[in-house]
């Protein structure tokens, strides 16, 4: 019995993960853009592109993740190494730091893809097609996040990082590729290796957000809510 029900665990996971839409609408944003970039014989630098505005959205979509939150903990969660209260404020506060430093680091990042490109033409209708695919992935994981959200008490600190754990392993592997694999097959390898870090960061980000879901209702009711700072 004991290994049955040990055996049982692995099949929960991949029923319960690879039956979630998002994971397989992620899977097919990555498919159009490997299919884009081998048809049209794209640079890995065009798919460089691509990634780069895959990661811009996450990062807005995650921006107003945060903004949205109805209540939320902040349970290891420090400014200036001291605790906060679950204030709006407070809410109002990390989402514009975290635009500000993902958005620092993302125009890095264009600067980076820009000189790599060597006098390409950073857009084109293609490169929209494949970002408006990532687009539509997104907005339907955003939607299904914050009906989560409304269900759970998100730890704000681990919403606020959790885009990089997201985006680091995919762009460790695709500028991997921009150095030794540049046409041809490597591209079709570093797609295939970037959709799987794609799709195992969003597995993991959702597991251990999972972990900070409520129980049951009767503990939803009883969560902390937003309280408003005190008035000077």
């Amino acid at each position: 019995m004991a290994t049955s029900a040990t055996s049982e665990r692995p099949r929960a996971w991949l029923r319960e993960n690879f039956s979630d839409s998002s994971v397989w609408s992620l899977v097919a944003a990555n498919a159009i853009a490997l299919v884009l970039a081998l048809t049209l014989h794209w640079s890995l630098t065009s798919l460089l592109a691509l990634y780069w505005a895959q990661s811009v959205i996450i990062g807005i979509a995650n921006f107003f993740r945060i903004l949205s939150l109805d209540h939320f903990s902040t349970a290891n969660f420090t400014i200036n190494d001291r605790p906060v209260e679950p204030t709006p404020q407070l809410k109002r506060q990390t989402a514009r730091f975290f635009a500000l430093h993902y958005g620092i680091f993302h125009v890095v990042y264009l600067a980076f893809i820009i000189g790599l490109r060597r006098g390409e033409a950073l857009w084109s209708w293609p490169l929209a097609l494949g970002v408006a695919g990532f687009a539509f992935n997104h907005l339907w994981s955003y939607r299904r996040n914050r009906a989560a959200d409304r269900q759970a008490t998100p730890n704000i600190g681990m919403l606020m990082f959790m885009p990089y754990g997201r985006i680091v392993p995919m762009h460790a592997i695709i500028l991997s590729g921009a150095l030794f694999a540049p046409t041809g097959i490597g591209i079709v390898i570093f797609g295939v290796l970037k959709t799987a870090a794609d799709v195992a960061m969003h597995v993991i980000e959702h597991a251990l957000l999972k972990k900070v879901r409520l129980p049951n209702a009767a503990a939803a009711a009883g969560a902390a809510p937003l309280r408003a700072p005190p008035r000077s």
